[in-house]
């Protein structure tokens, strides 16, 4: 998988699922994700990717400030459970099998239509230069 910032797309829908999706990174940035952030932007979010040696994954809001969507996926990128709109302080469904998982704005895998059982590919997003008026 390509570092950086990454597209996620519903290939199966035909949508973008998140713009921007940045990697949380090794065994640090896995542990902080998306905690101390006041919210999460539209259109962007974050992945995780489960330890070799773990035989599931579980992902926690506690201290979280703000509801996400999270979505898990498989070694091929299938979606095998969706936890929607999930509150702080919760705790997400425990989901065997899944290699990935995306934290997502709020409410993103119902607006994309994003079901179990789609596939989702990842495509680096570009940096792109601002222009500044002068």
């Amino acid at each position: 998988m390509a570092k950086g910032i990454l597209r996620a797309i519903n290939r199966t829908r035909g949508t973008i699922l998140c713009e921007f999706l940045e990697a949380a990174g090794g065994i640090t940035g896995q542990s902080r994700g998306l905690l101390g952030r006041e919210r999460l932007e539209p259109g962007h979010g974050m992945l995780f990717k489960r330890g070799r040696l773990e035989p599931f994954m579980l992902m926690h809001m506690f201290f979280m400030r703000f509801a996400i969507d999270i979505v898990f996926l498989d070694r091929g990128g299938r979606v095998i459970r969706i936890d929607s709109e999930l509150r702080p302080w919760r705790i997400s469904s425990l989901v065997f099998r899944a290699r990935w998982a995306l934290e997502i704005e709020s409410g993103a895998a119902s607006r994309t239509h994003t079901q179990v059982g789609d596939l989702i590919v990842f495509e680096s997003v570009e940096p792109t230069s601002r222009l500044v008026n002068a």
